[in-house]
Parts: structure tokens; sequence; C-alpha cells
């Protein structure tokens, strides 16, 4: 089986190409290389996958990959994903959320691909205060990152709809771990705490994500891949929710650094105060659930980011 993994130089990508290759599945992976997107994470196995550097909002580089390659299925975690910097640069997120979902579809069309996993995000659902989001929830997107995500998806459905397109969205929940660019909350703090800076909270910090290990999480797409139908949607949580402020706590206590560290920042634009999946339909239907609680998933994080130092300062 030849799979091609868009954004595979990627946090989430990369663990899920160290996944698959284990599985001795045939691996193309294409990465523009942006800021956020480093070979390192595929040093240990760059000698089992083809590498190609490609923007997906390229068709001509696309196609001729597609028409070299042959792939039978794409997983597409190609993406711009940081919500603050969508809104400081919306157009950025539309171009390659969505353009660029674009072209990946009509290459696969053209090529008959047999499955294509989109990897979208729970914040395509906004924000819940109370209960959970069902995979049939409809989208209210509160930033341009979740909105040009949602409509990636409405462009999925379309040609799921229109054309038969065996496609599939997977929604996993905030992903923390090993590789993390540290401009995501967990391995910010962290790089601060070793810089000796003050660590900034939006708002009061009560604002509530769903945690979910990055290995766990690839893990869950591959089974997706694997046992998931075409042309359904699948959330991807762990049930572990914490408030911001309890993560940064958590870090604080792993690295004996007490509360000082902290500085309250005013809150971003339109920030979400919650959310929340339910997961039952992977359990049920795929037989995936998390095997990482947040306590051990932290301290790996910790630990992995102290033997890494380097590559954390780097960027």
């Amino acid at each position: 089986m030849k799979i091609l993994i868009t954004g595979g130089a990627g946090f989430i990508g990369s663990a899920f190409t160290r996944q698959a290759v284990l599985k001795d599945y045939q691996i193309i992976v294409i990465d523009n290389l942006d800021y956020a997107g480093d070979l390192k994470r595929l040093g240990e196995i760059k000698k089992q996958i083809r590498f190609f550097k490609a923007d997906i909002c390229e068709p001509s580089k696309i196609n001729s990959i597609f028409k070299k390659e042959k792939p039978q299925i794409l997983v597409n975690f190609a993406a711009q994903t940081h919500v603050d910097r969508s809104i400081k640069e919306p157009t950025i997120f539309i171009n390659n959320n969505i353009v660029g979902m674009q072209v990946l579809l009509e290459a696969a069309r053209k090529y008959n691909i047999d499955k294509f996993l989109h990897i979208s995000t729970d914040e395509i659902y906004g924000e819940i205060e109370q209960g959970e989001f069902f995979e049939d929830s409809p989208p209210n997107p509160s930033s341009p990152y979740a909105a040009s995500k949602a409509a990636a998806d409405l462009l999925l459905k379309s040609y799921m709809r229109t054309y038969k397109f065996p496609g599939i969205i997977v929604r996993p929940c905030n992903n923390y771990g090993p590789w993390q660019y540290p401009e995501k909350l967990i391995p910010l703090t962290i790089l601060k705490i070793l810089c000796n800076k003050k660590i900034p909270v939006y708002a009061e910090g009560k604002n509530v994500r769903e945690w979910l290990y990055v290995e766990d999480c690839a893990r869950g797409i591959a089974e997706i891949m694997e046992k998931g139908i075409r042309g359904e949607i699948y959330n991807l949580g762990s049930g572990e929710e914490k408030q911001n402020i309890e993560v940064v706590r958590a870090i604080l206590n792993l690295l004996n650094k007490d509360e000082s560290a902290i500085e309250f920042v005013k809150d971003r634009p339109g920030h979400d105060i919650r959310y929340k999946l339910n997961s039952q339909k992977v359990l049920q239907k795929v037989g995936w659930q998390p095997k990482v609680r947040f306590a051990e998933g932290i301290k790996r994080t910790v630990d992995w980011c102290l033997e890494h130092k380097d590559w954390l300062l780097s960027k």
C-alpha cells in the first residue's frame, strides 16, 4: 500500500509518518518546510520514505507527484494551524487551508485515489460551555483558522456528495508531545521557563481544552485509515479536559518552578472558552481509545524538551 502524507514534516504529520513506516507501507511525504516544518522530525526514518518539498497550493507540482508515485491513500495534514497567526494574517490560512485542499482534491480525483483522509480540528465546532460536540454538530468557527478548516471540511463533503469521492474527515482535539513547535501553549511554556522569561497566559487562563498525546492521535488516525468508512467523520478526543492555567501549573511543577513565572496578558479576540468532543463513534466503530493519560504525557513531553533543548531553543 502506497500512502501519500501531506504536511508529513509537521508536528502531528511526522508522528503519523513515524508510525506508518513501522507497518511496511510505502510512504511518500510532501511538505513545504515552512517555519513549522522540520525534516529533523523524520531523521530516524529518512531512508524509509520518499520526500518531496512542495506546496499543496501548486497544482503542477502536486499533479506531477501524483502522476509519478500513484498513491492509493492520501492523508492530509498540510495546513496553517496557529490561531494567533490566523488573526494577524488570515489570507495565508485561506490560501493554504482552502485553496490547497481543493488542489489536493482535484489531483486525488484525477488519479483515482482509493481513500482520502483529511485531518481537521475540534475548533471547527466553535465553543461549548456545557456538553460536547458530536460529528453531526454544525460548524460554528470563531477564528480565521477554524473557519478555514471548516471550509476545507465542507469542500471535502461536497466532493463526497457530488463525485462519490472516497473521503474521511478526522477531527482531533488539542495535541501535545515531542517535536511541537513552540508557539503552542505547552512547548511555549517550557521554552519560556528554560529562557527564564515570563509565561504569557491569556486572561485568567480558564479556557478549557481536551488534551491528546500526539502518539495516541497518530495511532487513531492510522486505525481510522485502516478501519474507517469512506464518507464518515470521526471525532478524536482524549476525554481529559484541562484549563490552560492547570496545564501551565503542571509544567511548572515538573520543572520545580513557582507561579511567579506566569504573566496574565490581554485575551485574544474571539477566544473560545471550551471545546469537548464526544468520541464514542471512533471507539465503537474503529476500536480506538487513547492510552497515554495527561499526567504521563506531560512528563514525557517535558523530559523530551529537556533532552532536546537545542532544538527547542533554535525555534
